[in-house]
């Protein structure tokens, strides 16, 4: 009998505690709030404003930097655009707004490899196409209690904790040729590149060494060649150091674009829109480099053909 009354009182005591916890810690919508909250003032954030959209309801926080014009954005169009992201805590930062952090898709399919939160903020708060913006993402619209990515969450840039908001700079692509070539014009301008021409197609092509063979290449030729490919941060995804052959057909347009009318001898640079790379698809296999190449990526290439056969 005595250790049945023991039993009950240690049950009781338990649901005292119990109820005294959900009287007083926050849920995660306040606990996403007051994290926020001491995030933007510690940063020295201005300007910040909460998602109102609804009834106040999201938990979002967002800054138009530049802003889009046109329809606005349904669910059912596709968009493009890049993003960087951070979670508040510092422990995972991804910037690579020039390859990885790329979005090609239906805007009502976002939520199927990024944040619900992020196809939210998208279709409520940036609403058009070329609109630039800051949002901050709640947790509970994140990744939830579980977080994302592998390793401990001790490991930068490997794993986001659980419960931790998401902080995002995203800029929608109105446009993506005018883009691609703002992003080239760009990287030839902050790294003091010369001797790059235009084509009417947006190739940006230097001839570094002329051929000295006489058969022109054209899209028929089989050439034995070395090269070296990046993406716009100078990381390489492929390359090789000694000679491969193939035809020119086999590679990517802009590619067979920069090298028709080159002979054997030519040593050949190339900026390609992502239209002419691997375009709205990218690629999962870009080579010994291993990196995935995302949708819409501009590429650059270093050519140089020893040998033409027509």
């Amino acid at each position: 009998m005595k250790q049945t009354i023991f039993t009950l009182l240690v049950l009781i005591s338990i649901g005292f505690m119990s109820c005294r916890k959900d009287r007083n810690d926050p849920d995660i919508k306040q606990y996403d709030e007051s994290q926020i909250k001491n995030y933007i003032a510690a940063n020295g954030i201005t300007d910040m404003l909460r998602d109102t959209t609804g009834g106040d309801t999201s938990g979002i926080y967002y800054k138009i930097i530049s802003q889009g014009r046109g329809t606005p954005m349904d669910y059912s169009d596709q968009i493009s655009f890049v993003f960087t992201v951070r979670t508040l805590d510092g422990k995972f930062i991804s910037v690579d707004s020039l390859n990885q952090n790329h979005y090609y898709g239906y805007l009502g399919h976002i939520s199927s490899s990024l944040p619900k939160g992020l196809q939210t903020a998208v279709h409520n708060l940036i609403k058009y196409k070329g609109t630039s913006a800051r949002v901050i993402i709640p947790s509970h619209l994140a990744y939830g209690v579980n977080g994302y990515g592998t390793g401990s969450s001790s490991n930068a840039n490997t794993h986001i904790g659980g419960n931790q908001s998401l902080d995002y700079y995203i800029n929608v692509v109105s446009n993506q040729e005018l883009y691609d070539d703002a992003i080239i014009t760009n990287y030839i301008k902050s790294k003091g590149l010369t001797g790059f021409a235009k084509t009417a197609d947006g190739v940006y092509i230097k001839v570094a060494t002329p051929g000295t063979g006489s058969d022109l290449i054209d899209l028929d030729s089989y050439i034995t060649y070395t090269y070296s490919g990046k993406i716009l941060s100078d990381v390489v995804f492929d390359a090789n150091s000694t000679s491969s052959s193939l035809t020119v057909s086999s590679f990517v347009k802009g590619v067979q674009e920069g090298l028709t009318g080159q002979t054997s001898g030519a040593a050949i640079s190339m900026i390609i829109p992502s239209r002419f790379a691997y375009g709205t698809t990218g690629t999962s296999s870009a080579g010994s480099g291993g990196i995935t190449l995302g949708a819409n990526t501009v590429l650059y290439f270093d050519f140089t053909v020893s040998a033409v056969s027509n």
